[in-house]
């Protein structure tokens, strides 16, 4: 922004300078004018002196008329050079008002109708992002400058989703429904930030969803997972299979999510007493960590009952974002949470695909999970640890 504005200025002196310079030059002329009438005057005393001379007889003929040249070269002589006076000019006081007017009316202008955020935004977005929140915070400003446009909602609400932010994330995917119109891809997303925010408590808002996109779309992802994971938790295994096998479908080979979709139609065969499904190849069941956490005594006179905490792990070497997670609050300290696939933040991103995870807890005051005031870290393990792991929250965040 600092380039434009200052090429805007450079643009606006010059533009002054044709209104200025010639206020300038008509300073000049005055004054030029006035010393031309000067010498007029000056001429015209002396003519008159030569003739009253003359008439007293101190000069003759002859004597007057050497002077009157003699008086007209000096007059010529002092006013050569001097410009022919300009009628019609406009004066001085319209040209300083337009001087004044025209960058007021110009900055005015721009300010209603030119597009100063845009551009910043533009700027901003030729360097990369250093963090999920930092790109979250530029796609709301993409929102808050362009409030109509579905794809930015789209983004922000897949960004609010990966923050674990799920509240927020279904008003922006609300919003672009309402802009964009009911398209399956959408409501999946808006039905399933809706069941996390409920606390996964499927409710008849979400089979309307998910229903009304899997009529449009027989094969839309996220409503096939979703579905998947409500009946799981309903223990309607048989209909979680059915989901997830119709989504394990539509997954190209090689896919990272498959590994983790089968893990899941593996343990609802398992609990309905097949150990093995009909069309499907083995595989690793899961992830699923349990971790208690506890907040170090020193600390409890620095927090509040109602500070958000978030437990969460993250893959040792890899993507810092988490993988799995869990919000409560200080009050509800100490916990004991499981963390599995089924807690995923992104669909591609699971417990399963990652051999070795980090399990960290974080007391956030502003309820943002990459950043706060204390944090408990555990040692890296392997995603399939059995065992139930523990954390104390007893350091500054860094």
């Amino acid at each position: 922004m600092t380039e434009f504005w200052l090429s805007a200025g450079l643009l606006l002196l010059a533009a002054l300078s044709f209104l200025l310079i010639p206020i300038l030059r008509g300073r000049g002329r005055q004054q030029e004018e006035d010393r031309t009438a000067l010498n007029v005057a000056l001429y015209q005393e002396r003519v008159a002196e030569l003739a009253a001379q003359q008439a007293a007889g101190v000069l003759d003929t002859a004597q007057l008329t050497k002077g009157r040249d003699e008086a007209a070269r000096e007059l010529l002589a002092d006013t050569e050079g001097t410009e022919a006076p300009r009628q019609g000019h406009l004066g001085k006081a319209l040209p300083l008002l337009a001087a004044v007017l025209v960058p007021l009316m110009a900055l005015g202008l721009y300010l209603h109708f030119g597009a100063a955020d845009k551009v910043a935004l533009t700027q901003e977005f030729a360097e990369a992002p250093k963090s999920m929140e930092e790109m979250t915070t530029r796609l709301e400003r993409v929102v808050q400058a362009q409030p109509e446009s579905a794809e930015a909602l789209y983004f922000l609400g897949r960004a609010y989703m990966a923050e674990q932010r799920p509240a927020d994330a279904a008003r922006t995917f609300e919003r672009s429904v309402a802009l964009a119109g009911r398209q399956p891809e959408l409501l999946g997303q808006w039905a399933q930030a809706l069941y996390f925010a409920a606390d996964k408590q499927w409710n008849p808002q979400l089979q309307a969803l998910t229903d009304e996109a899997l009529k449009a779309d027989p094969n839309e992802v996220t409503s096939l997972g979703l579905r998947g994971i409500a009946a799981f938790e309903g223990e309607r295994y048989q209909e979680a299979i059915d989901y997830w096998k119709r989504l394990l479908a539509q997954l190209p080979e090689g896919d990272a999510s498959r590994a983790a979709l089968q893990g899941g139609i593996d343990r609802a065969a398992e609990r309905l007493g097949d150990p093995v499904v009909q069309g499907a190849a083995p595989a690793p069941v899961a992830a699923r960590l349990k971790v208690r956490v506890e907040l170090a005594a020193a600390l409890k006179d620095k927090v509040k009952p109602d500070d958000t905490v978030f437990i969460f792990a993250r893959a040792s070497n890899g993507p810092p974002m988490p993988l799995a997670a869990k919000r409560v609050t200080v009050a509800q300290l100490p916990i004991e949470v499981e963390l599995s696939d089924a807690d995923a933040m992104m669909p591609q991103m699971k417990l399963s695909q990652f051999a070795e995870v980090q399990l960290v807890a974080r007391v956030s005051r502003a309820g943002q999970p990459t950043r706060g005031e204390w944090i408990g870290q555990g040692a890296p393990l392997p995603s399939a640890t059995q065992a139930t792991q523990h954390l104390t929250i007893d350091s500054p965040d860094p």
